[in-house]
């Protein structure tokens, strides 16, 4: 198992090479890790890629985007994929997930590009109180 996402608040089951693996059947969010210093720190992956799909078990070497990935990880053998669907989770929450991904590690083989900003005029102001109305004493 490994984490990811912001605060690494999501368990992904792997990473399992992608080149041997048997995808299961069903939605979920995928990520495509390499290692890009298998010598020196083996157990360190960077994402690449990062997706969802309606069913996993499609997805193999032949996704438009995998010459991305094996030119990244060097060789097909090198290609990782990380799988994560939480029970109930709907289309909406997959695709969040991987816009989540996508801002947080900045995956060189996706188009998209989002960065997690936020602007002072989505929240507003506020001011929280000097004092704590609860403890404070009134005169009668």
């Amino acid at each position: 198992m490994i984490r990811l996402g912001s605060l690494a608040g999501h368990s992904f089951e792997g990473p399992r090479i992608l080149a041997g693996w048997t995808p299961p059947v069903g939605p979920g969010v995928f990520a495509i890790l390499v290692r890009p210093d298998a010598e020196r720190h083996p157990e360190r992956y960077a994402v690449v890629y990062a997706g969802a799909s309606t069913d996993l078990s499609g997805l193999d070497l032949r996704h438009p985007a995998a010459p991305c990935w094996i030119r990244r990880a060097g060789t097909k053998w090198a290609v990782h994929v990380a799988v994560h669907d939480p029970p109930g989770a709907t289309d909406r929450y997959r695709h969040e997930l991987v816009r989540e991904l996508l801002s947080v590690y900045h995956p060189g083989c996706n188009h998209e590009r989002y960065v997690p900003a936020w602007k002072q005029e989505w929240i507003g102001t506020y001011s929280a109180p000097t004092t704590d109305p609860l403890t404070t004493k009134r005169d009668p």
